[in-house]
């Protein structure tokens, strides 16, 4: 602990303000949302019942078994034992807040940061005051024409920075503030013709832009005039500002989405969006700050809550800007935490559509939100035709690299599995289509060859000699036996996890008749989605826990199996064994034997139909070599 300190007037507010509670005390209380508030265990007593409540908008704890409440400072103090000063710094630390150093010039420096904050709480007062006035004439009809009423505009501190060159300026300096403060704060600029400075915004609509606990601390404007340039300007960074780690509205869209049941903020894309979406009952709104999302500003967004929106206009520069957020947001997806994206129709940005459609066609696109994923897959399909080989390889090396930059194990193997799967049934109907084209081109289809399978036996599949009711038979005395090495299929697993990545798909698929069985593989699949390394055990302990005592000890019980390379002869050999469980999906124990040895003679077969053709055609031509075999080896006797 370093030594004693002054802390500055609103130093601790300014913490309490940038942290919430419910992150610092949900790492040693296991938090449950129940309304507005958390609730969860005592951690000051043994209590059963849950009577510990935090409640994020107030910024309070409370704990009715012990009597114990108060800020989040007081909880590190209480479970800690740590002094307050102590606490903070630990606080301070955690928010990224400099704590003052024990000198006077440190103290000179925050009293100084806080001085270039009041010129902006000045700045943004004079320029309310000008929007109301004569020379705000225009900025109030662009507001109104954009729909946006009067009784709005002081609720977003709208205001109109006068058309002059040093009408701001001089105001300020009137108000007591200097040249260089108000140079340090982005409100003026310095002339590079050796001049007096001049306003940095002039003649511009202004938006306020406020930091983490609502205090101005920068300027956005919008032009008035078509040969303005640029549209939007946005203050500089400065000692209080630095645009890449700021949103707009930010504190008020925590606060509304606190207030409600969703799952995250909405990230739009400017200030009259967000506005939109506020005034259309979606306080939830915020806007990066005329960049891309940076980093930063995703951990805020994620900070607030675990499954934000971005909200892209439907044009080519928002899907441009999707795409972004996409590749910013994929290495850090992890179970509780994704991104969905909402591409607006037509070229419409939030404002638009609400002006045209109302809020109820807002509400509706959000519900219709795409999953990260899905718009991942949208991306890669659509980057190019793929009408050959190579093109469609080129698809499947996109997806799986897009897959490898997420950084947890569990999540980039679900996106490994979903992507490969999305491949598979968009390849099947591409070449569903083309078979679809050239039959259609070829004349009215022939009866025979292309008879529906149900309708007859093709003696092409199994002997002649053998009636379907004995294939049957036999294809069910065959399935019964290899139930019966179920287990040891599952326990070479788990004694080899490197087996793992070779067929996490397949052992997914796999039909295992025996319940114990299943329990093994949901719970080798379940540690592996946790990223939880895998042994005898961690899946004994995963079943303990799930009430899977059985089956723990069929696992305790099987005798413990060599260790298989992934790259070798035994390892393929394992796998294959694992793919007739495989094959056993779908098909069932009632399934006829009966039916062409062309899987793909349909070209109308769904993605889902058509695996069940070529599972059962493997299963009959693996009888037919087996019962040739035998018939062989007996005439040669």
């Amino acid at each position: 602990m370093s030594a004693p300190i002054r802390i500055p007037d609103g130093f601790v507010d300014e913490l309490k303000a940038r942290i919430r509670p419910s992150d610092v005390i949900g790492r040693k209380v296991k938090l449950t949302k129940k309304g507005k508030e958390w609730v969860g265990l005592s951690p000051f007593t043994a209590e059963k019942t849950p009577s510990f409540y935090v409640n994020d908008q107030k910024r309070i704890f409370k704990c009715f078994s012990s009597g114990m409440g108060g800020d989040v400072i007081n909880f590190v103090m209480e479970t800690e034992r740590l002094s307050f000063m102590e606490a903070v710094e630990k606080l301070a630390e955690e928010a990224g807040m400099s704590l003052p150093k024990a000198s006077p010039q440190a103290a000179e420096e925050y009293d100084h940061r806080k001085r270039l904050q009041a010129a902006c709480e000045a700045a943004a007062a004079f320029f309310e005051d000008r929007l109301k006035s004569a020379e705000g004439a225009g900025a109030r009809n662009y507001l109104e024409g954009r729909g946006l009423k009067p009784s709005s505009w002081g609720r977003y501190r709208l205001g109109y920075a006068p058309d002059d060159w040093r009408r701001t300026r001089t105001h300020l300096r009137s108000e007591g503030f200097t040249d260089e403060e108000l140079m340090e704060a982005g409100l003026i600029k310095e002339s590079d013709k050796g001049g007096e400075p001049y306003d940095a915004f002039r003649g511009r609509l202004m938006f306020p832009i406020p930091d983490a606990r609502g205090a101005i601390i920068a300027f956005g404007g919008r032009a008035l005039t078509p040969d303005a340039k640029p549209k939007y300007l946005n203050s500089g960074d400065t000692p209080l500002f630095h645009k890449s780690n700021v949103l707009y509205r930010y504190k008020a869209a925590r606060e509304a989405l606190g207030h409600g049941e969703g799952g995250g903020l909405i990230v739009a894309e400017g200030y009259m969006d967000v506005i939109a979406l506020c005034e259309a009952g979606f306080g939830q709104a915020v806007a990066p700050l005329g960049t891309a999302l940076t980093e930063e500003q995703l951990q805020l967004v994620w900070k607030a809550g675990p499954e934000p929106v971005m909200c892209f206009d439907g044009d080519r520069a928002g899907l441009g800007a999707a795409y972004r957020a996409l590749d910013r947001a994929l290495p850090h997806v992890e179970p509780g935490r994704s991104v969905f994206f909402v591409l607006l129709p037509d070229g419409l940005d939030p404002d638009d559509l609400i002006r045209a459609q109302g809020a109820g066609a807002m509400a509706a696109q959000l519900e219709a939100r795409l999953p990260l994923s899905e718009l991942l897959w949208r991306r890669e399909r659509d980057a190019e035709p793929l009408d050959t080989p190579e093109r469609q390889a080129g698809l499947e090396a996109r997806l799986m690299a897009a897959c490898g930059a997420i950084r947890h194990a569990g999540v980039r193997a679900a996106y490994e599995r979903d992507l490969r799967s999305r491949l598979r049934d968009h390849l099947y109907a591409l070449r569903a289509a083309r078979r679809e084209t050239r039959s259609n081109s070829a004349g009215p289809r022939r009866t025979g060859r292309f008879q529906k399978p149900e309708e007859r036996f093709d003696p092409a599949v199994m002997p002649v000699d053998i009636s379907e009711e004995a294939a049957s038979a036999l294809l069910l005395k065959q399935k019964a036996e290899l139930q019966k090495k179920a287990p040891g299929v599952l326990v070479r697993l788990i004694d080899s996890p490197a087996l793992l990545a070779l067929g996490i798909e397949k052992l997914a698929l796999a039909e295992f008749h025996d319940r114990d069985v299943q329990a093994l593989r949901d719970a080798v699949l379940d540690l592996a989605n946790d990223a939880i390394p895998i042994d005898r055990a961690a899946v004994t302990a995963h079943l303990g826990q799930s009430g899977n005592i059985r089956a723990a000890g069929l696992l305790k019980d099987y005798p413990s199996t060599p260790q298989i390379a992934a790259n070798g002869p035994e390892a393929r050999e394992w796998l294959i064994a694992l793919e007739q469980y495989v094959a056993m999906r779908r098909s069932g124990d009632t399934d006829t034997v009966s039916g062409t040895d062309r899987a793909d003679a349909d070209p109308t077969l769904s993605p889902q139909e058509w695996r069940r053709r070529h599972q059962l055609v493997a299963e009959r031509r693996a009888l037919k070599a087996r019962m040739n075999e035998a018939s062989s080896k007996r005439s040669d006797s």
